[in-house]
C-alpha cells in the first residue's frame, strides 16, 4: 500500500508498465468536472470510475481485495479513511459476488488507518487487502483500476 499527494506520483511509475497511462489521467485537468460512472482508458488495462456520494461508517463496509487490479483511490474532495490489512494475514474470502468480478470480500477489520485527504491518493495492489469509503461527510473521488499484467 502507498499514500502520497499528487505531485509525488512519477516516483511509483516504475512499479506498473500501466501506471504512466493511469497517472496521465489522475493529471486531468477536468477531472473534478467529470460525471459519476465509468471511464475507459486503455481497455481494461487501464479504467476509472468517479464517484460522488456520502462516505459510510467502517461497522457497515467490508475489507476488500482484488486478484487482476491494482486499486488507486484518488480523492478530489473530501477525507476519506482507508483501512488496511496483508491480504496473506486474511481468513477466507466472506464474499465473492458475481455482479463484481474480481471483488473478494473478508469479514475481518482493518490493522491500521490512513486518512487521505483532497489531492492525496492510495494504491492498493493485490496484497493488500483493504476497506474504503468510511468517511463522516461527502466524498469525491476516482478509482482507477490497474491491469496487474
Amino acid at each position: 500500500m502507498i499514500v502520497d499527494i499528487l505531485e509525488n506520483i512519477d516516483t511509483y511509475e516504475c512499479l506498473s508498465p500501466h501506471f504512466a497511462t493511469a497517472f496521465e489521467f489522475m493529471r486531468r485537468t477536468d477531472l473534478a468536472t467529470l460525471p459519476d460512472g465509468q471511464y475507459e482508458i486503455d481497455g481494461r488495462t487501464v479504467f476509472a470510475t468517479v464517484f460522488r456520494g456520502q462516505g459510510k461508517k467502517a461497522t457497515e463496509a467490508k475489507m476488500e481485495a482484488h486478484n487482476e487490479y491494482i486499486d488507486i483511490q484518488f480523492v478530489l474532495q473530501g477525507t476519506e479513511k482507508m483501512g488496511w490489512k496483508a491480504r496473506s494475514t486474511m481468513s477466507s474470502v466472506a464474499e465473492e459476488p458475481e455482479e463484481y468480478p474480481d471483488v473478494f470480500f473478508y469479514d475481518e477489520e482493518p490493522v491500521s488507518w490512513s486518512t487521505v485527504q483532497s489531492g492525496a491518493y492510495a494504491i492498493f495492489f493485490p496484497e493488500d487487502a483493504h476497506m474504503p469509503l468510511i468517511s463522516d461527510g461527502e466524498i469525491h473521488k476516482v478509482i482507477i483500476k490497474v491491469a496487474v499484467a
